[in-house]
């Protein structure tokens, strides 16, 4: 990590200025990050089923807007495989027109969602489920390149091989230039020198040979056309904002600062609205390339998303022909040492693994299993805190205890008139479900106290069970008397009790 910057402050567009390293090490993160994002974006349209320059020039515009718009300094967002997923069907079934109001309409549900409190919703989200998600993410980046792998001629393996053993060890000779630069370089001018036919940038798809313009999707305006693209809009906002969200959290951990999870969120609202407006397909962030930006480059500033964005433009429409010849295996290298680093190796040692409860580790599969399985990081993520908050319910539920405490003989003649039970713990629906049999409802005396000083009543469902418990009592002609509670536990008492139905 940079010490340029004191811990916590987040950088500003004129920290990149602080220095000449600091400002050549943004820029030269820009241009790894542009080269990095042309394979990337080809291959997303591709997936989404529409020529590439419509996933070229959304990373263009989605990197430009989101480095003034977003939240999270240095986080790159573009067009990604898992918005092209959520479209595909749009383009495939109505074209790229209703491609595009799909894309302005998740904009504008994407702001809406973060005005109404959305990323607030992001400090729910487990420590298991965010290693969960890093480890996922770094399966997904790896198992990515293996297209890349298959099929193709023997020379690729020396040079990826080559394209890693320079990134690995370069660093140490210099921290300067951005080892990833260095290697995609390298292999190209050798490539190119030698004449080794292998896959290139080229072989991906057309680059364009012009500026994006504003585009006014041709669409009819009516209720028709909503009902076809609010199902697509509304999972491309959702996918989007969580994974951009979870994105600007793991690099607040990286960088040991903490972003505005608010500005981000409508700030990708707004991007996807100016991409939508100039023909792009939309995106969110991109975890690899974001990656490659703040761990394996060092940026730190919104300069190098900007850059990237402008980079990219340059790079497509001015120098194509050159970036075209940019062997894949440079490119697959730089990646797969992206996987490596973003890898939290630290929680699969058996050491942590042993120490770690069964729980957590669950929580932390979970959420790896269904990512790698769906390929869909929101889908993972979202599984994964349901199982964290069983987990915690379960939990919490076996920590709840009930005793008998007092047996009153008022009568002077040795019967015993009044019992006691105490309860002690937090009561919501998992732990007072079983309350209901937890008293002896035939053997006990007429009068029955349960004593709730050291207990909590935080939901309706325990209301509902000691309604259920009265009633009981009483069939038996008893009575339940509820001492020891006070202020918000008193109240849902108060407000609920014999409003619930009886006996539910």
């Amino acid at each position: 990590m940079s010490t340029e910057f004191p811990t916590g402050v987040l950088p500003s567009f004129r920290a990149a200025f602080s220095s000449p390293a600091r400002l050549r090490t943004e820029v030269l993160a820009g241009l790894v990050v542009a080269l990095a994002l042309i394979p990337e974006a080809i291959s997303f349209s591709i997936l989404a089923g529409v020529d590439p320059r419509v996933g070229l020039f959304a990373s263009f515009t989605m990197a430009v807007t989101i480095a003034f718009t977003g939240g999270r300094p240095a986080m790159i967002s573009a067009a990604t495989g898992a918005i092209a997923l959520v479209i595909a069907p749009v383009a495939a079934d109505h074209g790229l027109d209703y491609l595009i109001a799909t894309v302005l309409l998740a904009g504008v549900v994407q702001v809406l969602l973060t005005l109404f409190g959305v990323a607030k919703l992001m400090r729910f989200i487990p420590r298991s489920v965010m290693v969960g998600f890093v480890n996922a993410l770094a399966i997904l980046i790896f198992m990515a390149q293996i297209p890349h792998l298959i099929g193709v001629p023997w020379l690729v393996y020396p040079l990826v091989a080559v394209g890693l053993i320079v990134m690995v060890f370069f660093p140490r000779l210099t921290g300067a230039i951005p080892a990833p630069l260095i290697a995609i370089v390298a292999l190209t001018v050798v490539v190119v020198w030698v004449g080794w036919s292998v896959p290139n940038v080229r072989d991906k798809g057309e680059l364009p040979g012009s500026l994006p313009s504003l585009l006014i999707p041709d669409v009819p305006w009516t209720l028709e056309t909503l009902q076809i693209i609010a199902p697509y809009a509304l999972a491309m906002a959702l996918v989007g904002l969580m994974e951009s969200l979870m994105t600007a959290k793991l690099v607040d951990d990286i960088t040991e600062t903490h972003s505005d999870k608010t500005r981000e969120g409508w700030g990708q609202g707004v991007a996807n609205l100016v991409t939508g407006f100039f023909g792009g397909m939309g995106g969110c962030a991109m975890i690899g390339q974001t990656m490659i930006n703040v761990k394996a480059s060092g940026a730190r500033t919104r300069l190098s998303t900007l850059l990237a964005g402008v980079f990219l433009l340059i790079l497509v429409v001015v120098l194509g022909d050159i970036v075209g010849l940019i062997p894949m295996a440079a490119l697959v290298a730089v990646m797969i040492m992206v996987s490596v680093g973003t890898m939290d190796w630290h929680s699969i040692h058996p050491r942590t693994l042993r120490l770690m409860p069964l729980s957590e580790t669950l929580v932390m599969v979970v959420t790896v299993a269904v990512t790698v399985w769906t390929h869909n990081l929101a889908i993972g993520v979202i599984l994964g805190v349901v199982t964290a908050m069983i987990m915690f319910a379960r939990r919490v539920a076996h920590m709840t205890t009930i005793e008998k405490v007092a047996e009153l003989d008022t009568d002077h003649d040795g019967a015993v008139d009044t019992r006691t039970y105490r309860v002690t713990g937090e009561l919501f629906w998992a732990s007072s479900n079983d309350l209901v049999y937890q008293f002896d409802y035939a053997g006990d005396p007429e009068h029955v106290v349960l004593d709730l000083t050291d207990a909590d009543i935080w939901d309706a469902s325990t209301v509902a069970t000691l309604d259920a418990v009265q009633h009981k009592y009483a069939a038996k002609g008893k009575t339940l008397s509820v001492i020891g509670l006070d202020g918000a536990s008193q109240e849902r008492l108060d407000k609920l009790s014999g409003k619930l139905g009886a006996g539910h």
